[in-house]
C-alpha cells in the first residue's frame, strides 16, 4: 500500500513537515539514511532558534523527533537510491526495497564542502564552523579567518567584522569571485585582513582551534606561516544532497538544488522540497522549519485534491 506523504531526510525541514502533515490528518512516513536530525546534531549550540536560546543542536533534535513520533509519524532508516514516478505517485529504491508514495516531499539537505585539511575534522564544533550566522557570536572580540572567494565568504567576513576584533580572509587566488559590491564593502572595513594566494595547510589547536598554517602558492619554498585565530569559517561551497533524484524526469534543479514556488512545490506535480535541498538564500534551522510547515501543508493539501 502506498505511503500518502512520503518525506526523504529527518533533519528540521522534514520532522517539521511531518509534524505539519500529521496534524492534518495524514500518517506521513520519513526515510532518514542515519540519525534524525540533520546538521543540527553537529552543533554543538544553538542560539539563535526563536524561543529556544542556547540549546545543543542534538537536544533540539530529539525533541523535533520526539514531537513527530508523538504524532504518529513513523521514521524508516535507508538510503534513498533513486525516485521514480510510478502510476500512484512516486517509487522510492530504499536500498533496494521499492517503496511508494502519493506525495513527497524531499528535505534531504546539504552537506558544508569540506577543505580536507589536517585538523578540520577534529576541530569541527571547536573553532572549526561552516556557519558564521549560526556560531559567530561564540568568537565576538575574538580573530577568526574566513577561508573562501565567493559570495558566501565575503558575506560571512563581513557578518564577522561586525562581531569579531579581526577576520583574515583566506583564499587561493589573487581575486574574489564575490560580487563586486561585497568586494568594495569587505575592501572599507577596517578588521577584516587579506591572505590570498594561498592555501590552508593544517588547523591546529589544543582541546579548540588556536591557529591556521597557511602556505603561498605561488612560492612553494616559503614556510607556511602559522596565524593565530580562535576559529576557521570554511565557506567554499555546499553540496545539494540530491544524486538520488537523477534520473527523475522532468524534473528541474539548478546546481543540484530544487527551485520551488512559495508553496514549496517543484514543477513535478506532488513532488515538495524543504529546508537546505531548496534554492533559497538563506539556510538556517528557522528558514529549514519554515519551509517543512509549508511543504508539510502543501502536500496535505495535494493529497487532498486527489482524493
Amino acid at each position: 500500500m502506498a505511503v500518502e506523504i512520503g518525506i526523504i531526510g529527518g533533519g528540521p525541514a522534514g520532522l517539521t513537515a511531518a509534524i505539519y502533515a500529521a496534524r492534518a490528518g495524514y500518517h506521513p512516513v520519513i526515510w532518514e539514511a542515519a540519525s534524525c536530525g540533520g546538521q543540527m546534531l553537529l552543533t554543538h549550540e544553538i542560539e539563535n532558534y526563536p524561543g529556544v536560546p542556547n540549546v545543543s543542536g542534538m537536544d533540539l533534535a530529539d525533541s523535533m523527533t520526539a514531537q513527530a513520533q508523538a504524532l504518529g509519524v513513523e521514521i524508516r532508516y535507508g538510503l534513498i537510491q533513486s525516485v521514480a514516478q510510478g502510476a500512484d505517485g512516486f517509487i522510492l529504491d530504499v536500498e533496494g526495497t521499492l517503496e511508494t508514495c502519493r506525495a513527497l516531499i524531499v528535505a534531504s539537505g546539504a552537506d558544508h564542502r569540506k577543505l580536507g585539511a589536517p585538523g578540520e575534522e577534529k576541530f569541527t564544533g571547536r573553532g572549526v564552523s561552516y556557519c558564521a550566522v549560526c556560531d559567530g557570536r561564540f568568537f565576538a572580540q575574538k580573530d577568526v579567518a574566513v577561508v573562501g572567494g565567493g559570495n558566501t565568504a565575503l558575506g560571512d567576513a563581513l557578518y564577522l567584522s561586525r562581531i569579531c576584533r579581526s577576520v583574515t580572509l583566506i583564499h587561493r587566488r589573487d581575486a574574489f569571485r564575490a560580487d563586486r559590491i561585497l568586494v568594495d564593502r569587505a575592501q572599507k572595513a577596517e578588521n577584516i585582513r587579506y591572505c590570498l594566494s594561498a592555501r590552508v595547510e593544517e588547523i591546529v589547536g589544543d582541546e579548540r582551534v588556536n591557529g591556521v598554517r597557511v602556505a603561498e602558492i605561488a612560492d612553494a619554498d616559503k614556510p607556511a606561516q602559522t596565524l593565530p585565530v580562535s576559529a576557521v569559517f570554511i565557506a567554499v561551497g555546499n553540496t545539494p544532497q540530491t544524486g538520488f533524484l537523477a534520473s527523475l524526469s522532468p524534473l528541474t534543479m539548478e546546481g543540484g538544488y530544487i527551485p520551488t514556488d512559495d508553496r514549496c512545490a517543484s514543477n513535478v506535480p506532488g513532488l515538495f522540497a524543504a529546508g537546505d535541498v531548496r534554492v533559497k538564500s538563506l539556510r538556517q534551522v528557522a528558514t529549514a522549519v519554515s519551509d517543512g510547515a509549508v511543504a508539510g501543508v502543501a502536500a496535505a493539501e495535494y493529497i487532498e485534491h486527489l482524493r
